[in-house]
């Protein structure tokens, strides 16, 4: 199935080429937060493999390492990190379970720094 609409069927298959302008476009909109790298190929008509080999080699030429795509700009993006300041956790406190079995009812409160004693003494109670 041909799904290429400028291919010339007769004769010898040809590799296409691209401007740098239009290889610049391509890596600028695969860039974007939250876009897929295969549907900016697609958009575009190109394959995806070619696109990220694109995004890559610009990526490549930003860091010195590489060639940089002729014609390609490659601006160095500040880091996605932003650092968050969390309020400080509360002291912990204990474990308190209460149980029912029928008439019967136990309520029992742990040092939640023995939390893995707790959940023994459980599994031999509820056996």
């Amino acid at each position: 199935m041909n799904t290429i609409l400028n291919q010339i069927s007769a004769g010898r298959r040809r590799r296409r080429t691209h401007s740098a302008e239009f290889k610049a476009q391509v890596i600028a909109a695969c860039r974007q937060p939250g876009v897929s790298i295969a549907s900016v190929a697609m958009a575009n008509g190109v394959n995806a493999n070619l696109a990220r080999r694109w995004v890559i080699g610009a990526e490549q030429g930003a860091n010195g390492g590489g060639r940089l795509l002729a014609g390609v700009s490659c601006v160095a993006q500040a880091p996605a990190f932003v650092p968050v300041q969390l309020p400080c956790a509360p002291p912990m406190s204990d474990i308190r379970i209460e149980l029912r079995r029928g008439a019967t009812a136990i309520s029992v409160t742990w040092p939640s720094a023995e939390a893995a004693q707790c959940a023994v003494w459980m599994r031999e109670l509820l056996r």
